[in-house]
């Protein structure tokens, strides 16, 4: 198998990027002021959605597009929310692949937020989440990050050691959605069942195999290592689906093979790329995941950004 370098995506996504940070540390545009602007000249987001101040801010603060790799940002248990992890427990490489933006500019964008979130007292912080919780009902680092002169997620995340302290300061306990545990036994069976069928198929072409009874890991012929990782099938928008496929690091296959979930998460696609696979159209981003989308029911293509 052949390995794939991460780069840049199209030039039209390049340029666009390049114009949002210059609109935002050159022209003093806010996030939600460049969302607008892009939507009123009608330039489309990710996978084609409407620009939002969630998205910009979020393009804003990514490393990934000075050619920064960042894992661990985010921590989940079992049965409680994801919370966003502090810096110090982030694992990175820096100048990964090829980058979109000069440092400089990235610098001068994370300037501008830290300066922008510093005034903020705790009493100040947790007044404004208090109110944008009676506004929704509910909270969510996507709601913080979409509200129009809100303080950033990470802000929260920051000042609280994570999301979680933050809402329980505002009495707000996230519901808890257990459909996931019948999607995480789907999941297991299917990984059984394909980790059976990649054995089988490598040893009927005369290879070598040995699994790792207590990581699944497969050495083949002593040559290299390959991990199987399962995607779940994501509704994000209207007839549309994303998959997040996640690379193990810990285990740092030299191959890894993504099985793809059907919508329902009942049945699976499956589609192999190596550990630095991207295309010009599927994005690689700073989390060790690769996003894959898709607007129909067949395996998808890619999102753009």
């Amino acid at each position: 198998m052949d390995r794939v370098i991460l780069t840049p995506g199209p030039q039209i996504e390049v340029t666009t990027v390049r114009r949002i940070y210059r609109l935002f540390t050159e022209d003093n545009r806010s996030e939600a002021q460049i969302a607008s602007a892009l939507n009123s000249e009608s330039i489309a987001a990710e996978a084609g959605r409407p620009w939002t101040r969630g998205i910009v801010h979020e393009l804003l603060t990514n490393e990934k597009y000075i050619g920064n790799n960042i894992y661990n940002r985010t921590s989940a248990k079992l049965q409680r929310p994801r919370v966003l992890n502090n810096p110090e427990q982030w694992i990175r490489r820096d100048g990964a692949y090829e980058p979109v933006i000069e440092a400089e500019s990235f610098a001068a964008a994370q300037l501008i937020i830290s300066e922008r979130d510093r005034h903020y007292t705790d009493e100040e912080l947790l007044d404004r989440l208090g109110v944008l919780l009676r506004q929704h009902g509910r909270l969510s680092g996507l709601i913080i990050n979409e509200a129009a002169d809100m303080p950033s997620a990470t802000t929260y995340s920051h000042q609280f050691q994570n999301l979680r302290r933050a809402y329980e300061l505002v009495r707000y306990t996230p519901a808890r959605d257990y459909s996931y545990l019948a999607i995480n036994r789907a999941v297991r069976t299917f990984h059984e069942k394909h980790i059976i069928q990649i054995i089988s198929q490598l040893s009927t072409a005369g290879a070598r195999i040995y699994r790792d009874p207590t990581t699944d890991l497969l050495k083949v012929n002593e040559e290299f290592t390959t991990s199987l990782s399962l995607a779940r099938c994501r509704e994000v928008w209207e007839a549309g689906h994303r998959w997040i496929v996640r690379f193990d690091t810990s285990l740092n296959p030299d191959i890894t093979i993504a099985a793809r979930m059907a919508p329902g998460n009942t049945v699976s696609w499956t589609t192999t790329f190596s550990r630095a696979w991207t295309s010009s159209r599927t994005g690689v981003d700073s989390r060790g995941t690769t996003a894959l989308s898709s607007t129909s029911t067949a395996p998808p293509t890619s999102h753009p950004f």
